[in-house]
């Protein structure tokens, strides 16, 4: 499953340098696929959609930092944990629990996202 950030986030940015595919913005902030990845092109996201990888997206919260599941690993592949939970002074870096996927599901995007 993706990680999400709770509204506990106290806007520290601890977490976002943290992330291998940036997948992780201020609030306020727009993202793209192609933001700290490999990937140029069009792109399926996860509803599968079709964007440009450089096309920019709503964020998913004006508030507080956030993580967008289409580029969120867990840090599969890269780390043993979740690097943004390791080091979130507040814990609010958790499991999402409307998005479980399995370890190969987040290893198949880790390939997709660094070519």
């Amino acid at each position: 499953m993706a990680i999400m950030i709770t509204d506990e986030c106290i806007n520290c940015g601890a977490c976002e340098p943290e992330c291998p595919n940036n997948a992780i913005y201020e609030g306020g902030v727009e993202w793209t696929i192609a933001d700290g990845t490999a990937v140029k092109g069009d792109y399926a996201l996860e509803d599968g959609s079709k964007t440009s990888a450089s096309a920019k997206h709503e964020p998913r919260s004006d508030d507080y930092y956030y993580i967008t599941p289409d580029k969120c690993t867990e840090c599969v592949g890269f780390h043993e944990e979740p690097q943004c939970a390791a080091v979130c002074p507040v814990d609010c870096c958790v499991p999402d629990p409307d998005r479980r996927e399995s370890k190969d599901d987040l290893l198949a995007r880790k390939e997709r996202l660094h070519l």
